[in-house]
């Protein structure tokens, strides 16, 4: 009889969304536990050093935490449905909207839930992570506490009084509608089942934007077939089929690729620039080839959205993501580029993927380095 994994994470959270999705697609078998409180401080903590979910145990006892270390462990294990295209296009593509997912609709999904109205049901939520047999107040009491200091980090995201009606126009009148009509056609991103980029959207579009009450009813209401894409994801160890055919991406998908090249990759360049700067001053400071353990921010810097202009953290981590379409890309042949490139320039993506990275960021003993 083959062992279970294990998923340490929570319905709330949103890269737990991600992982879960991803190993009922793949028929893994996996007990999920509650990342409660003490199952932090007695597994989570003292077994990967960080104290972040989800964490992924495997059968022989190793702790796997970041959903993309994850995925790519366990593709490596369970070969059956890749969730990887095979072909340049598709595969760019995948992970382009994985980062995407994960990283950039991160700020939709922060805004809904905290400054829209899913009170008590999110506090209720929280409180669960203290001990799920609480009293429905007590729960709710000391899930206010915990929840506040997520929605303290808000504004420091760039979502402010500022940038709460362009976030919310794009959200509304652009994104929501542009991926209901892709879904109108089509089961998932890139076909009949569903890519890494799939398993980024569901992070953020499944544990805020559809199971929190109230952007829950609005992608209902706005965006029918996106409810029923993360229906179709949370239950989809039955999908069968392919991406689709000659390496297409389907032309429902170029507003939002276009929304990731103009406004969310200045931001990771950005990023990549600061890093690289940091750690010229640690090593000229502190000379040593050892791997630096990054920071988790570095100051702040400008951002646009929907023609706003705010200040947001730098996120160090985000080059951890931009780095695998960026070397996948940077990894073609000159053929494969050729073929390539025209699609890039249709998306305003072709510069971006000219950058060039100083440094690698690593993952060393759950933790990033460069």
């Amino acid at each position: 009889m083959t062992a279970n994994y294990t998923l340490y994470g929570a319905e709330f959270s949103l890269y737990s969304g991600k992982a879960r999705a991803y190993l009922k697609y793949k028929n893994i078998p996996f007990d999920e536990v509650l990342s409660t409180i003490g199952v932090y401080r007695k597994i989570i903590i003292p077994k990967t050093g960080v104290r972040f979910i989800p964490v992924v145990k495997t059968p022989e006892g190793e702790y796997l935490q970041d959903t993309t270390h994850i995925i790519d462990h366990l593709e490596s294990q369970h070969t059956q449905k890749s969730v990887y295209p095979v072909t340049p296009k598709q595969r760019l593509v995948s992970m382009l909207l994985e980062l995407y997912g994960d990283e950039w609709l991160l700020i939709p999904a922060m805004h809904y839930r905290w400054n829209t109205d899913n009170f008590p049901f999110i506090y209720q939520e929280f409180g669960r992570i203290v001990s799920p047999r609480l009293p429905t107040f007590i729960r709710a009491f000391v899930g206010k506490k915990i929840g506040l200091r997520f929605k303290g980090f808000v504004p420091l995201l760039g979502i402010t009084e500022k940038t709460i009606p362009a976030i919310e126009r794009w959200y509304e009148e652009r994104f929501l509608p542009d991926l209901n009509y892709h879904f109108s056609k089509y089961p998932f991103l890139l076909g009949d089942v569903p890519s890494i980029g799939d398993f980024g959207f569901m992070g953020p579009l499944y544990a805020h934007l559809y199971r929190d009450p109230y952007p829950g009813q609005l992608m209902k209401r706005l965006a029918p077939h996106v409810a029923s894409w993360v229906e179709r994801m949370n239950n989809a160890s039955n999908v069968s089929g392919e991406f689709l055919p000659n390496d297409e991406i389907p032309e429902t998908l170029l507003p939002i690729l276009e929304n990731l090249f103009t406004e969310q990759w200045p931001v990771l360049e950005d990023t990549a620039n600061k890093l690289s700067a940091w750690y010229d001053e640690q090593t000229e400071t502190s000379p040593s080839d050892e791997p630096r353990a990054i920071p988790r921010s570095l100051g702040r810097h400008r951002f646009h959205i929907n023609g706003v202009e705010e200040q947001r953290l730098v996120l160090p981590y985000t080059q951890w993501m931009m780095q695998r379409p960026l070397e996948y890309y940077q990894s073609l042949s000159p053929e494969e580029k050729e073929y390539v490139d025209p699609w890039l320039q249709q998306v305003q993506g072709f510069d971006a993927m000219q950058f060039a990275l100083k440094q690698q960021v690593t993952k060393v003993n759950n933790r990033f380095v460069l």
